[in-house]
């Protein structure tokens, strides 16, 4: 899956550390609030797309 370039792994790696449900859309780089961390394939309320993880889980999907 391909992942926007604004996501890096710092930036997954502090909304980790956060713990607070914060997910991003792997469509358009926009953060996502209030978001489980096993979230996949939740609409994005900037874009429209269907593309917001929950940060635990791109972390998950890069490394494994």
């Amino acid at each position: 899956m391909k992942i926007h370039k604004s996501i890096t792994e710092d930036r997954i790696v502090q909304a980790v550390e956060l713990d607070e449900c914060l997910g991003f859309c792997v469509m358009c780089g926009e953060d996502a609030f209030s978001v489980e961390p096993d979230a996949e394939n939740y609409p994005c309320e900037c874009c429209g797309e269907s593309g917001v993880f929950g940060a635990e889980q791109i972390l998950f999907m890069i490394y494994c």
